[in-house]
């Protein structure tokens, strides 16, 4: 007979509705996509004290590693061993589960940057995890990886992927928000007292780009260009290809042609800047633009191979009364 271990996993509790619902519409799809996926045997949402859990059926017990895995899935709170009965007392008992996994910077570091038309931290994250469970990469830890976001805005994707460990490169043309990005990592390094070496260049014919090394043993590096995402290439050039790529494409688009002619131009030199085997997940809003559309346009770059198998089919969500539906696109650069 199979041993089957029964684990519950905590949706991490959010801080609105809106935010809850998003939790717990993509909690399932991160379990299915991360190293966990193929152990799985069954997935079932439950509800115990007020609070909403996922119960999960596991083929045999997690080995070391794979209970680390679980402490650094976005979507996921807290780990219980579940029984329904314990010393002949009826349950359910829980046991909490430690995990072992540490995050390299705190999660606050995330939280704390706030601006305006942040993408929510928890997507953000999920994102991050997406992106490495469908690379080649998947089982390195983050602390060997590299992720990059060329349209970085505010910079939240490259404070998850900070807080995670990896090393991290963006592109953002706005000069406002790489310098504020730049202020703010150096503000909270110095306040938790965490080492922050800070270089500032000028690139010739473009913006300036900032070298921030957080740490001290080990060290992580976050490079900030100033500049448009089409040139990419000419921003990082000396910056070591990435394994992972993570991008919101912009929202309020009212008409396919930008978004288009913007991925058009743009894709070309992302996936350039990806590692053989390196994934890229991109978030966009599918209330005008459809799946089918974007799989298109995504599936023209030849060296990308877009995952379109379940569950990445499945990963649109409602966002707001003005974004109805965000989904999220995976592809992995061919090898």
């Amino acid at each position: 007979m199979e041993n089957v271990t029964t684990l519950l996993a905590q949706i991490a509790p959010q801080r609105s509705t809106q935010y809850a619902e998003l939790a717990s519409a993509l909690a399932p799809h991160e379990l299915a996509l991360s190293p966990l996926g193929p152990h799985i045997a069954g997935l079932e949402p439950v509800r115990l004290g007020g609070q909403d859990y996922l119960r999960v059926a596991l083929r045999g017990a997690p080995d070391e590693r794979l209970t680390e895995e679980l402490g650094a899935l976005a979507t996921v709170s807290a780990w219980f061993a579940y029984h329904k009965e314990v010393g002949g007392e009826p349950g359910p008992w829980l046991r909490p589960v430690e995990t072992g996994y540490l995050p390299f910077l705190p999660p606050d570091l995330v939280t704390a940057r706030r601006y305006r038309g942040k993408t929510n931290e928890l997507f953000t994250h999920f994102m991050c995890n997406v992106a490495r469970h469908a690379s080649a990469f998947a089982p390195q830890p983050w602390g060997e990886l590299r992720l990059m976001d060329p349209l970085a805005g505010g910079g939240t994707t490259l404070l998850v992927g900070l807080m995670l460990g990896a090393d991290v490169a963006g592109v953002e043309k706005s000069p406002q928000d790489v310098q504020s990005t730049a202020t703010f990592l150096q503000g909270y390094a110095r306040e938790k007292r965490i080492p922050c070496q800070v270089r500032e260049e000028r690139l010739r014919g473009f913006g300036r780009r900032w070298w921030l090394t957080v740490g001290r043993d080990p060290q992580r590096q976050c490079i900030l260009a100033q500049g448009e995402t089409v040139q990419a290439e000419e921003l990082l050039r000396g910056v070591r290809p990435a394994h992972l790529l993570v991008a919101d494409l912009p929202y309020g688009i009212q008409h396919r042609g930008p978004l288009v002619a913007l991925l058009g131009e743009a894709l070309p030199v992302w996936t350039g800047l990806l590692l053989p085997g390196g994934a890229l997940a991109l978030a966009w809003d599918a209330t005008r633009f459809p799946r089918a559309e974007m799989l298109d346009v995504v599936g023209q770059e030849a060296r990308l191979e877009v995952l379109n198998e379940p569950p990445y089919d499945a990963l649109a969500h409602r966002v707001d009364r003005v974004i109805r539906r965000r989904d999220v696109v995976v592809a992995r650069r061919r090898e």
